[in-house]
């Protein structure tokens, strides 16, 4: 028998004014994303904004359907709208905010396993890691210098 240790290394910052300028206009953008969410069925809202190599800024939120799972996530709805539009420029950062209508989210919220698989797929089109600040309305903020500390065991193109 072989162990394999699986290490994830996150910053945490106290607040969004810890976080150096670019990366809270970034998050801005995220929060005004957030404020176009149509969530009517769970009452939780996310705005994403990707930042890409040729500094266009890219966002999203999620549109919920009465037919579920019909929707998609505000990390999916902007990384594909990056990927139609813009698709031989690379993703360097991403900025995520989350949270629900009827209660203040103060914790971090990370993308969901659909929208970590989605990121993975273009780190690894990309051959290069995608930065992800994630945040709810108000607290902490959490930075993962890349997708492979979210989904260390990656499901890839490598196995089909």
């Amino acid at each position: 028998m072989k162990e394999i240790k699986i290490e994830t290394v996150l910053n945490v910052y106290d607040s969004l004014d810890e976080l150096p300028k670019d990366v809270i206009s970034l998050m801005k953008k995220a929060s005004e994303a957030r404020a176009k969410s149509y969530s009517p069925y769970s009452n939780f809202s996310v705005g994403t904004a990707i930042l890409l190599e040729n500094n266009e800024i890219i966002t999203g939120s999620n549109q919920e359907n009465a037919s579920y799972p019909s929707g998609l996530c505000a990390e999916r709805t902007a990384i594909f709208y990056a990927g139609a539009q813009f698709p031989d420029v690379k993703i360097k950062r991403m900025a995520i905010i989350a949270g629900s209508k009827l209660k203040i989210t103060d914790s971090p919220i990370p993308p969901c396993g659909a929208c970590r698989q989605s990121i993975a797929e273009y780190e690894i089109k990309q051959d290069a890691s995608i930065e992800i600040y994630y945040m709810g309305e108000k607290g902490k903020v959490v930075r993962s210098h890349s997708l492979a500390n979210l989904l260390p065991l990656v499901f890839d193109k490598n196995v089909l």
